[in-house]
């Protein structure tokens, strides 16, 4: 009996090891400063994660912008350095500049995961990025221009306005200077004005305590934000069908919450704009028509100038139907 009980103990711990060798842990990084707009939606998914996977996948929080500079996560995700990251495609298109293209989707995430358009930039991902696109946190979101010099038109001339790559082809076709920094940087450059605006959703702004410094807003907004989880496909390859399974359905339910959460997002923050003493430019019909045609033109010109054999395919992919 005494060695039947041996036995069975040697075989419990033995269960007990494999078990725990089955959980992977994922290390993962945020592009954007923890619990604010855009790493919420991540944060919410890696909960999900942990909780529904326990003793299965699990995933290492590391942080944002303090462990990793923003612009270098793209090459990180890719190198293996993270195993998952929360990120914008204009912080990594020094390595995939179709990544650009998310901000010129005009059609609903859900349509271009039918269309075609998802799974052609997944290739693009898996052959450029060593990533999986898991999804995409953010719904419809529109950038817009903010100022502390008011304009009467779409000219930019002689402005100095702070970029990502979002915004840089829209602003330089326009006239202004762009100057790119990190977003931790900008509440400094707008203080001692080394800029006299950025471009920025119409969410977020209060997070990074920009409305101190900011005085307008153009309207209509334009382009639509996007920020989503990248998988390395080296690691994702090595889970299992269970574990690849966990995050996705974590990714599915996340992407669903964003489009009801930008909605509201969106107009809670548009009226808290204008509390904070938020002056909103709106330009006549004939300059927002003038506006928003210069921003697709010159945001799909510059695709394609980067990218001149995906570029056109995913402009009718993104694009609204004529």
């Amino acid at each position: 009996m005494r060695k039947l009980a041996a036995l069975t103990t040697l075989a419990l711990f033995g269960l007990s090891g494999a078990a725990l060798a089955q959980e992977v842990t994922l290390r993962a990084v945020t592009s954007f400063a923890e619990k604010t707009t855009y790493s919420r939606g991540f944060e919410r998914f890696i909960e999900r994660v942990n909780e529904t996977g326990k003793g299965i996948i699990r995933i290492n929080y590391i942080g944002g912008p303090k462990a990793m500079p923003p612009f270098e996560v793209g090459n990180a995700l890719k190198n293996g350095v993270v195993d998952i990251a929360n990120v914008t495609g204009a912080f990594y298109t020094n390595v995939m500049p179709e990544a650009d293209a998310w901000k010129l989707r005009q059609v609903p995430m859900a349509e271009v995961r039918k269309n075609g358009g998802f799974d052609y930039m997944a290739a693009i991902y898996a052959q450029k990025m060593n990533a999986i696109f898991l999804a995409n946190f953010v719904g419809d979101n529109p950038f817009h221009l903010y100022l502390n010099k008011k304009i009467t038109g779409p000219d930019m001339a002689g402005l100095k306005l702070r970029i990502t790559p979002v915004y840089r082809d829209f602003f330089q076709a326009q006239g202004a200077t762009v100057v790119q920094t990190a977003p931790g940087e900008v509440y400094t450059a707008l203080e001692r004005g080394v800029v006299d605006g950025y471009g920025w959703p119409i969410t977020g702004i209060f997070d990074l305590g920009w409305h101190e410094k900011t005085k307008y807003r153009v309207d209509p907004g334009f382009y639509t934000a996007e920020v989503s989880a990248l998988v390395n496909k080296t690691t994702w390859d090595k889970l299992t069908p269970q574990q690849k399974a966990i995050l996705q359905k974590a990714g599915e339910e996340a992407e669903k919450e964003g489009v009801a959460e930008f909605a509201k997002l969106n107009a809670e923050d548009t009226e808290k704009q204008a509390k904070a003493g938020i002056e909103a430019i709106k330009f006549d019909a004939a300059n927002t028509k003038l506006f928003l045609d210069k921003a697709y033109e010159a945001g799909w010109a510059g695709i394609i100038r980067q990218s001149p054999e995906h570029g056109p395919k995913l402009r009718g992919f993104f694009s609204k139907a004529n």
